[in-house]
């Protein structure tokens, strides 16, 4: 089955995964504090604003994963002194589902002392606290749903989502809370 782009957040590890059918020539790396969405070396060149973007980025005392621009107004409003919910309701009702060819939905989460998912379709805008790990996708699994993710690092946490029972796997992270902070993981396909 293909749930497109997902994630999952747990109360001290959360994941997300980049899956693709339309642009899998892509990679997940380090820029300072936050793992970033960017074109692989030999993919075409693009002027689709959706292909790059940070996936996971402090805000904080918090940890904010997502599928796009929208990671990065939670985080600064995290920053700020926002609360969780407060920062993904805002920025996914100001940003709404991307105007692509397939209204594809905006999916985010926040990991921290409070942890919240959240998603905005073209229909919807849902987001739940977290008590137990979730996942939202854009495709498929478009509302919060409990999901078996047994992760205690950032890096079991990257691996699990990447091997998980869905198509067109190109990348993942991963982040744990700490007691200090945050681990980060990434794996590329």
């Amino acid at each position: 089955m293909y749930v497109g782009r997902f994630i999952v957040v747990g109360p001290d590890t959360a994941a997300y995964r980049v899956s693709s059918r339309s642009f899998p020539d892509r990679q997940i790396v380090e820029r300072g504090e936050a793992l970033t969405v960017v074109p692989t070396p030999d993919a075409a060149p693009t002027d689709n604003p959706y292909v790059s973007y940070n996936c996971a980025r402090p805000g904080g005392d918090a940890m904010v994963i997502g599928n796009g621009s929208h990671v990065d107004p939670i985080a600064e409003k995290l920053e700020l002194g926002y609360p969780a919910r407060d920062s993904l309701v805002s920025a996914l009702f100001a940003l709404d589902y991307e105007k692509d060819d397939y209204e594809t939905p905006r999916i985010a989460g926040v990991l921290g002392e409070e942890s919240y998912i959240g998603i905005v379709r073209r229909d919807a805008l849902l987001v739940q606290a977290v008590e137990e790990p979730t996942i939202v996708a854009t495709y498929e699994t478009d509302a919060p749903e409990p999901f078996d993710l047994d992760a205690e690092s950032a890096t079991e946490a990257a691996r699990a989502v990447y091997e998980a029972d869905f198509e067109h796997p190109v990348a993942a992270a991963g982040v744990h809370r700490e007691v200090d902070g945050f681990t980060r993981a990434l794996i590329n396909g």
